[in-house]
Formats: C-alpha cells, structure tokens, sequence
C-alpha cells in the first residue's frame, strides 16, 4: 500500500466536506446519514495508519570493540646493536723459516688443536746446517781442551820462573777465546736446531683453520701467512654504543669496579641472521678505550659461547641487552595506538561505555607494547580491535580482547 501523507489541511478538509454533505441531505432518510458516519471514520483510519507508517526508523546497536586494560608495571628497556663476530683469538700461521712447503697436514675448514702441525718445509738444508754447526762445536771444545792442558802445564813452571810469565799469561787470554768459541758454537747448534724444528708449522692455538694460501711446492719465509686460525669458543660480537648510552650507562655506578660487575650480571642476546634468538646468552667482555670522534660512538665487545661451533668469525647479527629499567610503566598493545599526522592517540572507553578520542606521548617499544608517558592511566581500557568502527562520544560494547580471541 502506498503511505500517506498527514497534513493537517487534508484532515480538516475531509471533515468540513463530510459534515457539509450530511447538512445537505437532511431530508434524506436515516439509513443515509449512517452510510455517510461510517465512511467519515473509515477516512480517519486511513489517515491515521498512513502518519504512523512515517515514523523514524529505530537506532543501531552499538559497535563490538575488543579492549585491553592498560597496565602497570617495572619494565626493562631493552637496546639493540649491530654485531659483527669475530674469533676470540686470531692467529696467522707464518714460518719462521724460508723454504719449499714439502706436506700440508690439516683439512681446510677442521677443527685443529693447539701445536698440531699443518705445514711442512723441506728440512734438508737446515738439518745440513745443524750438523755443520755441531761439527764447529765440537772442534772448538777440542781447542779449548788443548788451551786448558797448556795452561795446566805451564802454571807451575811459571811459578818456577822456569818459563816466561807472558807466556802463560797467552795460553790463559787463548783459554778464554776458546772457551767463548765454544759457547758461541753452542749458540749455533741451539739455532740450528730450532731451524730444523720450525720447518714444522704448528698452530699457535686451538681452533677453526682457514683456507691455505700456498701450495705444496711454494716457497715460503717469514712474512707468509700459510694459513689463519681462529678460536670460536667462546666467540667475540663486535656492536658499537652511542656516546649517550655508554655515559647515561656508567653515571649509575660510582666506582669502576661496580661497573665491571654489573657488566659481568648484564646478559646478552644474539639475534642471528636468519631472526632466531641464539640458544647461549653472553655477557660484556670489555669497551674500548676511546670514542669514535667520528662517528660518535664506542666499541663494545661481548663473549658468547659457541659449543658445537655454530657461530664463525664474519657473521652478522644484532646484540641485545636491557641495560636499564623503568618504574611503573604504562603498557598498552602497540596496535591500540594510532598515528595520525605524526601525534600518537588512543581510543579509551569510559565507565558508561562510551569513546573518547585521546592523545597520548608514547616512549619505548617492548615487544608488542608500547610504554605511554602521557595521557593514559593504569586500569583504563583501550580499544584494540575495531577502531575503524568508533567515534569520539559514541557508545560501545567493548569485549576484553583475551575472551574474544577466546571464543573464537
């Protein structure tokens, strides 16, 4: 049925016509006038049910919104840094002697222990230069057999006045030289020796050997690098600190040992390359002693374990470690705050379940929080889910955001 209008002219003038025809027709019968009463209040229902279809239509409910409590709590306040590792010690592997490497003794890439021998050089020519040196030695511990029996000999004939005294003040001056011969030879044997022993390149530690640099057949001497070798447990992170950080860090400390100690109890966490978090934690290993002036900024050294050798000197990651903690903080869920034209604001429901839009100055990130310095109290409920859906003022059903994902 199509609706009805309901002015107020039409009802006035439906019933001036009606009453005007039934003044008109009094001399009609009874029966007549009836017929026309009824069609006068057939008329008014019609009226009336066309102004009632034209009432407003009822309100929407209210929005569903997921809420969180904002709380409050001691928070550590955590940093990170790029890290480079590096090995706990380094150690090129150079001969001491020159020669032709003759034998490589290790795998590439193995595990090798303190003194194994990686590299051989031809050792002929020094065991030549050994047995040489043993023969000089020996003919001057002859020489200085003969200068002792001389000197022996001639001792009482020169009391005797037998033979001159400068005689015997020779042989004793020749005694001496033969006698520093000797320990000079002495010295040359020990050389040799060592010589024909550093034809053997051994490693200085124990570690993780690297890739080698000459061949069998190469000659090689003292300025070589044959080869690198680097202890990786534990394993060193290299990540540099901002000026601020490094000072705001010692200013709670009074004494340099306390701040030693508190470096030992500060644990360290590597994020690897591919995300994951490293299994061992590791601690400051020391701090440089200077300032980049450059860059503003210091080098920082922490000491992780590495067991099964997981971690190689060259690898990236990132470092980090809570280094201070603050008080009461105010949490909220980062995704119920909303940056709009570079302010931060939230959408808080009241205790009569309504919105209001609220600015507020957030601080450090922890996690999936955010910690908020102005603007929030601890208790206040935030709306985390459905923000597209509120306004400032509106009313809300808010669910707390646990029993939501809860159900479903």
């Amino acid at each position: 049925m199509k609706k009805l209008r309901c002015p107020v002219t039409l009802l006035s003038l439906a019933v001036n016509e009606s009453v005007s025809g039934v003044t008109a027709m009094t001399f009609f019968s009874d029966r007549i006038r009836n017929f026309a009463g009824a069609f006068l209040v057939f008329l008014l229902l019609v009226i009336v049910e066309g102004c009632s279809s034209s009432k407003a239509a009822p309100e929407p409910p209210p929005a569903i919104v997921e809420v969180a409590i904002v709380a409050q709590q001691d928070t550590p306040i955590y940093s990170e840094w790029v890290a480079v590792l590096d090995g706990y010690v380094n150690a090129q592997i150079q001969p001491r002697v020159s020669g032709y490497i003759i034998k490589q003794n290790y795998k590439e890439g193995s595990v090798v222990s303190k003194g194994a021998v990686l590299f051989e050089i031809d050792p002929r020519p020094f065991k030549a230069s050994l047995d040489q040196a043993k023969a000089q030695l020996a003919q001057a511990e002859a020489q200085l057999g003969k200068a002792i029996l001389d000197v022996q000999r001639d001792t009482p004939l020169a009391q005797a006045r037998a033979i001159a005294q400068s005689q015997l003040d020779t042989e004793i001056q020749a005694k001496l030289g033969t006698q520093a011969q000797v320990q000079a030879a002495k010295a040359n044997v020990e050389q040799a020796e060592l010589n024909l022993e550093w034809t053997k390149v051994t490693s200085l530690v124990s570690g993780i050997a690297g890739s080698a640099q000459f061949q069998i057949g190469n000659l090689v001497g003292p300025s070589s690098v044959l080869t690198s070798v680097s202890q990786v447990d534990p394993i060193k992170a290299y990540f540099t600190a901002s000026e601020q950080e490094f000072t705001e860090f010692h200013r709670r400390f009074p004494t340099q040992a306390s701040v030693e100690e508190q470096r030992r109890r500060i644990p360290l966490q590597l994020m690897l390359a591919d995300g994951s978090v490293y299994e061992h934690s590791g601690t400051i290993y020391f701090a440089d002693r200077e300032v980049n002036p450059t860059t503003g900024t210091i080098r920082i050294a922490g000491v992780f374990p590495n067991p099964n050798n997981l971690l190689r000197p060259g690898g990236y990651g990132r470092v980090r470690a809570s280094v201070k903690t603050q008080k009461g903080a105010l949490l909220v869920p980062q995704r119920a705050v909303v940056e709009l034209q570079g302010s931060q604001q939230v959408a808080v429901v009241g205790a009569d379940d309504k919105v209001s839009i609220r600015p507020v100055t957030v601080g450090e990130r922890i996690g999936k929080l955010w910690i908020v310095t102005q603007g929030l109290k601890a208790g206040e409920r935030v709306v985390v889910e459905g923000l597209q859906k509120v306004r400032d003022g509106a009313p809300v059903k808010a669910v707390p955001a646990e029993s939501a994902k809860a159900g479903g």
